[in-house]
């Protein structure tokens, strides 16, 4: 799936909050680009709007589990966007909860993507940005997002990059 920079530095950026909210947008998206932004994470699935049952509380726009996973980010189930709110359509069955390791940090459930990434990265002679990139269908500045924000911050790997050949490798040690 195809993102816009804007709508991955959304997504992103509603990724880190404790509640999954997309509002408040940055600062740099106004007026009708923002309501364009919304409407079309929401139509793609990848943020939700729940509507508030109470007049003193507004509506919450938030990421939803596919938002998550279009941009790397492996959620929890007890993650807000993965909690289910409302319940789950007919059908549809919220996925399991990932085991955490035993130093408290996250990790990824086998077979998706972010697996595969760390995967990857585990081999000997790493990967470089345009594997990656190529590997998953993503642009080069969401590949170093992802490695930057899903696997350092949120799992806690030690990725280490060097120039090997005058090619940046990228690799995860342990």
């Amino acid at each position: 799936m195809k993102l816009s920079d804007t709508q991955l530095v959304v997504l992103a950026a509603a990724a880190k909050r404790d509640d999954g909210a997309i509002l408040p947008l940055p600062e740099s998206i106004k007026g009708g680009a923002a309501a364009k932004v919304v409407d079309g994470l929401i139509r793609r699935g990848l943020a939700e709007h729940i509507e508030s049952n109470r007049p003193a509380i507004p509506d919450l726009v938030r990421v939803t589990r596919a938002g998550l996973e279009a941009i790397g980010v492996e959620p929890e189930a007890g993650d807000p966007p993965a909690a289910a709110k409302k319940p789950a359509r007919k059908g549809k069955h919220p996925k399991g909860a990932s085991p955490k390791p035993a130093d408290g940090g996250k990790s990824p459930r086998t077979g998706t993507k972010q697996a595969q990434l760390i995967a990857m990265l585990k081999r000997p002679e790493g990967a470089t940005v345009a594997e990656i990139a190529e590997t998953f269908g993503w642009q080069h500045h969401t590949v170093r997002g992802v490695i930057a924000g899903a696997l350092k911050k949120k799992l806690g790997l030690d990725v280490t990059s060097e120039k090997v050949e005058d090619r940046r490798v990228y690799r995860i040690i342990g």
